[in-house]
Formats: C-alpha cells, structure tokens, sequence
C-alpha cells in the first residue's frame, strides 16, 4: 500500500511540474509540449535547451523588432520556405528535399523544441492560420515538438516585453527522414471517402460560415457552397478576439459538436486553399487528442476544377 501511494505522489509531482512549466496550459497529444505557450511562459523559457523561437512574420516586420533570440523564415504566398504553388494550385507542400533542406538551414532539428510565432489578431485571422500552416508542415517533416505562441506578437508587444533589432546566428543542421504522408490526402482519397455506402470519414469544411452555405464565392473556388457530405466547422471560432486560443473546454465543445466524442474516427478537413484547415489539424490533433486526422491540401480549389460543390 505504501509503494502504491509513492507512486501516486509521484505522478502528481510530475503532473504538477508539467503545469508549472507550460504555465498551466494544457498539454497536447504530445503531452511533453502543449499546443500554445503563452507570453510570460516564452519569456521565462528563453533559455530552455533546443529552443528555437521561429518567427513568420514578414522579413520588414522582422527587421522593425522582434523577441530576443528569434530567427526569421517569412510565411508569404505564394513561394517561401514553407509553401509553393503546383498545377495552380495555392499553398501546396514543397517538395521532401526542398522542405528538409529549409529547416535544416534554419538550424531546426527533429529534436528542437519550436515556438512558431505570428503577427497576431487580425480581421479575417489568415495570419493566426499561418502560424498553424507552418506548425502542421514541422510535424509533417518529422519535428514533433512544435508549440505556437498564443496571441502572437501583437501580445508581446502589448505587454509591454523586450524587442531587439539584433539577429541572431544560425548554425544549419543536417535534416534527414521521412515526411508523414498520412497527414495529406488527395482530391481522388476525398471522392472516394465521401462515396463510400457506410464507414466513410467525416468530411469538415473549415471555411467561413458564409462560404460553405454558399452566400460568398471565394475567388479560388468559383462554385457557390461546399464539398458533398461536408460539415461546417469555421476556423475563426478557435481564436478569441485578441487572437488568443480558446480554452481546451471551449474547443473541445465545438469539435464535440460537429465531429462527435470518438476521437479515433477519421476526419478530413478541408478549406479554401489550405490555410484554414491547417488550424483544425491543429487544434484537433496537438490539443483534442483526435488520432485520426487528415487534411485535403487540393481544398475547394481542386475539387472544383472536377467536381460540383452542393447546396443543402
């Protein structure tokens, strides 16, 4: 009896040092790294071993000022680091070598522990969904420990903490592996899901309300509504107005509403281009729990090109 109780204190001592580190945020699929850090977390941390503080805003917006130590790899459409353009088609994987080539010249290593930080809250929040862009590409190319800062940069500096001007050196690093193909899907995989007579995924359109009931058109994908069987989930419900994430309850309650509690059942999420649906990927598998989770990377941009989208 008394072992069992050591051990028990000694979960709880671990459990407890876990909340103290990430300040109490809740921790992902992961566990060892939760989905966001907040401000005070990443200013206490600065010194934590294989850190790297990996900032995507513009080169301009870099130069102005950033958080001390951080380095720069712009998210910018249609070509950078993190993204290309393929048969017309925005916001696409770059290439395996390419894309390990990139971060390896970032000097990110599969074991490196990165804070992908954006611009912060803004109207629609396409600058939140990068940061979630980039994250998601990290995991894809092999490096599991990848947080976001929540609220971005805008909350840094609305707090008042340190900015420099001074640009940190890089030592590059080898980067070898293999991507996680599973993360992506096709426009053929998404036919054929949704065809299915029993078993299929669930399919989630992770554009704006509006959108999916076909009231607003997106350049991109000119057929009013959405992909057949798709449910609407819209990416801008995760974040609260000052571009923070909402609580773990809060997001749970909207997947919970849409997709149901078996967080084993396969999911395809899909947007406009492939930003929005980066954001559940997200938040479904680094902070839910969701084992199964896909993402339609085509988005309604391909499926248009041969197949109708539906109004129901």
């Amino acid at each position: 009896m008394k072992q069992k109780w050591i051990f028990i204190l000694k979960g709880f001592l671990l459990l407890s040092a876990m909340l103290f580190l990430f300040g109490g945020q809740t921790a992902s699929a992961h566990f060892s790294t939760p989905a966001v850090v907040s401000t005070d977390w990443l200013e206490a941390n600065s010194d934590l071993h294989n850190l790297v503080v990996l900032d995507i805003r513009t080169s301009a917006e870099y130069e102005a000022d950033h958080i001390s130590g951080a380095i720069n790899e712009p998210f910018e459409v249609p070509f950078s680091a993190w993204i290309t353009m393929r048969d017309d088609l925005l916001l696409e994987l770059p290439d395996k070598d390419d894309l390990f080539s990139a971060i390896g010249a970032l000097g990110i290593a599969k074991r490196s522990f990165v804070v992908v930080v954006t611009q912060g809250a803004s109207q629609p929040p396409y600058p939140l969904a990068n940061a979630t862009r980039v994250a998601d590409t990290l995991i894809y190319a092999g490096v599991k420990n990848v947080t976001i800062l929540d609220g971005g940069y805008a909350k840094w500096v609305e707090e008042g903490k340190a900015t420099t001007q001074d640009v940190p050196s890089i030592t590059p690093v080898t980067l070898r592996g293999n991507v996680n193909h599973r993360m992506f899907v096709t426009v053929d995989y998404v036919y054929r899901q949704i065809n299915k007579r029993r078993g299929g995924a669930i399919l989630i359109d992770a554009r704006d309300a509006d959108v999916y009931n076909g009231l607003v058109i997106e350049p991109w994908a000119d057929q009013p509504g959405h992909i057949p069987t798709a449910v609407s989930l819209p990416t801008p419900l995760i974040w609260n107005e000052d571009g923070t994430y909402k609580s773990h309850e809060e997001l749970q309650e909207l997947a919970k509403s849409v997709i149901g509690n078996n967080r084993h059942q396969e999911i395809i999420i899909y947007c406009g281009v492939g930003g929005y649906a980066s954001s559940w990927w997200y938040v479904l598998t680094q902070e839910l729990g969701y084992t199964n989770v896909k993402i339609f990377d085509g988005a309604a941009q391909e499926w248009v090109k041969y197949y109708d989208m539906v109004l129901d």
